[in-house]
């Protein structure tokens, strides 16, 4: 109810209110039907009222026109995509609310992040554990014992299009010059070698990861065809982060400054062309806030002299300071900021520290599972906050965009390495239910980015 009350009191704020509504109005019961069905009877009343009366009933048509016309989410210049008939009878999902603001696709264009998992026997491997050298024994599945492959025979499908397959020549070609940063916690960097692998098959990548740094947390790879850099840095709150003793361990309750990014990342990301930002999972820890040098408050510190703090308020300012500090520091002609969605964990029977795992070997149809609780609240502090910093954007001439992964992962609890894989250090025999198998479903954020990356450029996709 909160995330719904800050949306409406934005919405009134501009003249743009009516066209949030097409954008939320799957989160609210069907606006757009209602607003369709007031526009036919008026126009039942138009042949016999006068003309004061006729030019009243034209309103609502174009408040409806103007509602249909754009999407404040969904860039505007999204290309057409290869329609297709819905031969796999996907109903409608219950629980369709937690979708508040996915983008809503016009006559012509793709919802790309709405759809479903199709089985697809035969489709070809972009990659294999053997082909890719840069895959790290966290999220190599197949190396260590992995028993099936079907979890990689599954293709994301969009209603009502298809998503164009990855295109390593092409993404290269695209970014030919530029430099990538994935800025976050390990998710981060499990996107980054997903991206790494696909575009190994055209250049291969030099690590030149200890020109930098000899921490393991902040890669990066370049490709000397395409003069092409990959980088993640690694800040799993995005914010400044101290332990209890004003170190960096990490360890213990943790101390965030809400209202400074990390200097791990923030002193650096104006040299990058695009930027992808992404956290949310370590939220979950007992944190205490500051914010203007000031004890704000906690989550689940046990002080009694604190305040408590939602972790969802706390994620979102956190959020509003990263964005923020990106696009300040942006000097890149036609760069863009990407804001990846929450991707949900799958624990069963417990959690990471008390033996949960996620031993599941196929997708989830889309009715059998729905966004909710905790993520859900993640998810709509993203949206709320991508919305925000997409205004700012504009009034600026920077460009940012949504990378809705979110839908799609909720349905993948058997794209986790579980058990097969390797931790480093303390987390030895640990199920991971959180970073992904690579090759896996993590593939398709790529599929998804490059998308994203060509529609800005109003580049047409072959049919």
């Amino acid at each position: 109810m909160h995330a719904k009350k800050l949306r409406s009191s934005r919405l009134h704020e501009h003249c743009t209110v009516y066209t949030m509504k097409v954008a939320l109005s799957e989160h609210h019961g069907g606006d757009e039907d209602e607003l369709r069905q007031s526009a036919a009877v008026n126009f039942k009343r138009v042949a016999t009222i006068a003309p004061a009366a006729i030019l009243l009933a034209a309103i609502p048509l174009c408040l409806l026109l103007l509602l249909l016309a754009s999407s404040p989410v969904q860039p505007q210049d999204y290309p057409a995509v290869q329609a297709m008939g819905d031969q796999n009878g996907s109903p409608e999902e219950p629980g369709a609310a937690a979708w508040a603001a996915v983008p809503v696709a016009g006559e012509k264009k793709c919802d790309v992040f709405r759809g479903k998992w199709v089985y697809r026997p035969d489709a070809p491997a972009y990659y294999t554990n053997e082909t890719c050298h840069a895959i790290s024994d966290q999220q190599n599945c197949m190396k260590f014992g992995r028993p099936d492959a079907e979890f990689l025979k599954w293709r994301w499908e969009p209603d009502g299009c298809k998503l164009p397959w990855f295109a390593a020549a092409e993404f290269m070609e695209t970014t030919r010059g530029k430099s990538i940063a994935f800025v976050g916690d390990s998710l981060g960097r499990n996107h980054m070698q997903s991206l790494l692998c696909l575009l190994s098959s055209v250049d291969e990548p030099e690590d030149i990861s200890l020109r930098y740094t000899t921490d393991y947390n902040f890669k990066r790879w370049y490709f000397p065809n395409h003069n092409l850099t990959l980088a993640t840095f690694w800040a799993p709150f995005l914010v400044r982060t101290t332990d209890a003793r004003g170190g960096q361990t990490l360890e213990g309750i943790l101390t965030l400054h809400l209202d400074e990014p990390h200097p791990s990342w923030s002193a650096e990301i104006g040299a990058f062309h695009h930027v992808i930002v992404s956290a949310g999972q370590w939220f979950y820890r007992p944190l205490i806030y500051y914010r203007n040098g000031r004890l704000l408050g906690c989550s689940a510190c046990g002080r009694e002299n604190a305040t408590e703090v939602s972790r969802f308020q706390a994620y979102r300012m956190a959020l509003r300071t990263a964005l923020k500090a990106v696009m300040e520091r942006k000097d890149r002609e036609g760069g863009i900021t990407f804001l990846r969605t929450f991707s949900p964990a799958h624990f069963e029977d417990g959690d990471w520290t008390d033996g949960g795992s996620c031993p599941r070997t196929r997708p989830l149809a889309s009715h059998e599972k729905k966004l909710e609780g905790d993520d859900l609240e993640f998810y709509l502090a993203q949206v709320e906050e991508f919305l925000e910093a997409e205004r700012r954007a504009r009034e600026v001439g920077l460009k940012i965009r949504l990378l809705g992964t979110t839908r799609a992962m909720l349905l993948r609890p058997d794209g986790h390495p579980n058990r097969q894989c390797n931790w480093p250090r303390s987390n030895v025999g640990r199920a991971d239910c959180v970073h992904w198998c690579l090759p896996g479903p993590i593939d398709t954020w790529n599929e998804l980015l490059l998308y994203v990356m060509k529609s800005d450029r109003g580049v047409k996709f072959a049919q």
